[in-house]
Formats: structure tokens, C-alpha cells, sequence
């Protein structure tokens, strides 16, 4: 914010009035809770790319922040390499310690999601499940 006008001619009440506007936007702006979003990824990646993608989608529309690191990971390591697929399962981990909640999409339960479920319900975290329309379901 300029306290000077477009012409370089010193300007405070327009700049108080921005900077007030701006004060404003910030402070009703909605708080958004961090959610760990799981799903399946082998198989058909393909498919499973765009699922993820539609459920990282699903939380925005619910109002939260979706963390979806199997979206992230495969784009520069191999999914295919134990001990590439080992150290970013790892990372993701403790990616999810720093959610709020965990979110398992899809009717099957991979190993990897089993490992995120196991950690979240170690730590006590809240833990939802929807299915592949998400629709949430009770488990």
C-alpha cells in the first residue's frame, strides 16, 4: 500500500481507507483446518491420480485444506523403488502429524493407507471415510 497516489501526490485518506479494506479482508477471512487425504494410488495410477485429484477437490468445497501427498511424490520419485515408495510413505507420515483430520477415500484400504490410519488413530486424530462418490460412511 502507497501512501502517494498514481500522480506521486501524497494521499493518506485514500491509504488509510485501502489499508482498512485490506485489514478487513484478512480478518473475516475463513479459518480453513488442514485434512490429510488418502486413497488408493497403485493399480491404476491413471485413474487414481484423477480420484485424488477430485477429493482434494472435495475438501476445498467442504472448506478445508487438503494435504494429498501421493499426488506430490510420484511426480519426482518412483513408486516402483522400494526404497523410494518407503521414504516417501515416511514422509507423508509426518506430513500427517500436521493435519487435523484424516480423510480415507474409496471402498478399498491399501497398505500404505492402513499405515496412515494406524498413525492417526495412534495419535488420536479424527479420522473420516468417504467412499469413492464421497459420500461419507460409517466404519
Amino acid at each position: 500500500m502507497d501512501k502517494f497516489n498514481h500522480e506521486h501526490y501524497f494521499d493518506p485518506t485514500a491509504y488509510e481507507a485501502l489499508t482498512a479494506v485490506e485489514k478487513e479482508e484478512l480478518t473475516t477471512q475463513t479459518y480453513r483446518s488442514l485434512v490429510y487425504i488418502a486413497s488408493p494410488f497403485a493399480g491404476d495410477i491413471h485413474r487414481n491420480i484423477e480420484r485424488a485429484q477430485g477429493y482434494s477437490r472435495f475438501a476445498i468445497s467442504k472448506g478445508y485444506i487438503p494435504l494429498t501427498p501421493h499426488l506430490l511424490y510420484p511426480q519426482f520419485m518412483d513408486d516402483d523403488d522400494k526404497e523410494q515408495r518407503e521414504l516417501g510413505l515416511r514422509f507423508a507420515l509426518t506430513l500427517l502429524t500436521k493435519c487435523e483430520e484424516l480423510w480415507v477415500f474409496g471402498e478399498r484400504i491399501t497398505d500404505g493407507m492402513s499405515r496412515e490410519i494406524a498413525r492417526a488413530k495412534r495419535r488420536g486424530m479424527p479420522i473420516r471415510y468417504f467412499n469413492s462418490h464421497c459420500e461419507e460412511v460409517i466404519r
